[in-house]
């Protein structure tokens, strides 16, 4: 299938997306959509906060999500890396979608059930950043490869014994399965071969299986132990000796290119400066870069531990999120409760954080407010006397991982700076 084709047809089924109805499935949304389908409801062009919506609900800013994909596209380029943002972040096609034409090489993903959304999107190249075992997933994935020439598909490898079972499960397959070794970060770290021999024992078993092919080498820097900047960059700089060292022993030999992955959304300039130093190798090396988070960013979290805070001259990614809650009760001077909770709000890394107050088509800022614990669909606030809060009042609330934001909601409202919905993004989990 050629490229244009391929692309038009992943285009056709994002959009048809807008075909599906609204209805009881989807929260936040106004009641009196229920029947319209997500197409006809965006083109209503809806206000977020005096159309119907209700509360809690959770909203992502058009601008901010833009300017985030900009930014990393810019960024990759800038740096000679190729980008597969983890698409388990959002699990959202129509994400998936802008950030292929935002320059990304393919999406990254991290069990089968996440390629199975993204195949049926669409998405041409998929990372698997896990070692697959699976036979029934081995299966599907081989059908896959048959059906479409133009499918890319790369995957871990961290043992011995997942060589053979891969093997095992695509005896007879038409085309072998890309692999990658995963250098593991560390001792006690995730996952991922613990050292160099072993590695090169785990690439001797895939060099004996026919169903496999060796294409690279791989990890995930952010399991680097008592992680700071030196320790990093000597972790990625190991990856690439392996790269380096897999070469020179021609265990490459039967690869068009030869991945060099690594990248999460802390250590990315790290990944960045190391990478620029990657040797020329036999063949072509693609390097590739897999941060998610920086898609909606976050105000918690990732807002303190992105590389933009250590080389501002970049860039700067600007948090897409925001939970809006409603005051429901105010038993005192000192304490209040909004109607959002653990089923609407990530709360694995940080609280929310109280940031702004509507009443009556005003908005301020969320002086005096804090909140100090969840329950499944209760926000408990705390306030002090500055604080201007009443039954009613909409709260605004910043969001810490987005990996746990998205997953809580199907299907999101895009919404424009003034409070226009423009579009809704689908969720996948």
């Amino acid at each position: 299938m050629a490229a244009d084709s391929s692309a038009a047809t992943a285009r056709e089924r994002v959009a048809a997306l807008a075909d599906e109805r609204v209805d009881h499935r989807f929260k936040g949304l106004p009641p009196d959509a229920d029947g319209l389908t997500v197409g006809e409801l965006a083109a209503q062009r809806r206000n977020l906060f005096t159309d119907g919506f209700t509360t809690p609900v959770l909203a992502l800013s058009a601008e901010r999500l833009d300017h985030n994909l900009r930014l990393m596209e810019t960024y990759a380029a800038r740096h000679g890396l190729a980008f597969a943002p983890h698409g388990k972040t959002s699990m959202a096609p129509r994400l998936f979608q802008r950030q292929i034409e935002h320059g990304a090489w393919g999406i990254t993903l991290a069990v089968p059930h996440q390629v199975r959304v993204a195949r049926a999107f669409g998405v041409r190249r998929v990372f698997l950043a896990n070692e697959l075992t699976d036979p029934s997933a081995l299966a599907w994935i081989a059908a896959e490869l048959a059906a479409d020439p133009g499918f890319r598909f790369v995957c871990y490898v961290d043992s011995v014994r997942g060589v053979g079972l891969m093997d095992a499960a695509l005896r007879g397959t038409a085309r072998p399965v890309d692999v990658v070794v995963e250098l593991a970060a560390g001792e006690g770290a995730r996952t991922g071969v613990r050292t160099e021999e072993e590695c090169a024992a785990v690439a001797d078993a895939v060099a004996a299986a026919d169903t496999l092919r060796l294409v690279g080498v791989a990890g995930y820097e952010g399991e680097v132990p008592d992680a700071d900047p030196g320790r990093v960059r000597a972790w990625l700089r190991r990856l690439v000796s392996l790269a380096v060292e897999f070469d020179k022993s021609e265990r490459f030999s039967a690869a068009d290119e030869i991945v060099v992955s690594a990248g999460g959304s802390a250590w990315f300039d790290a990944v960045a400066d190391v990478f620029a130093d990657v040797p020329a190798l036999s063949r072509p090396v693609l390097k590739l870069l897999r941060s998610g988070a920086y898609v909606s960013h976050d105000d918690g979290h990732y807002s303190e531990v992105t590389p933009f805070t250590r080389v501002p001259e970049e860039g700067t990614l600007e948090p897409a999120f925001r939970l809006w809650a409603q005051v429901v009760s105010r038993p005192s001077a000192d304490q209040a409760f909004a109607n959002a909770g653990k089923r609407d709000a990530a709360y694995d890394l940080d609280l929310p954080v109280a940031q702004v107050v509507r009443r009556d088509g005003g908005e301020r800022p969320a002086d005096g407010v804090s909140v100090v614990k969840l329950s499944d669909q209760h926000a408990w606030l705390s306030t002090t006397g500055e604080a201007d809060l009443g039954v009613g009042d909409w709260l605004g609330l910043g969001l810490s991982h987005p990996c746990t934001s998205f997953d809580k909601w199907q299907l999101i409202p895009l919404v424009e700076a003034d409070g226009t919905v423009v579009e809704y993004i689908r969720t996948f989990f």
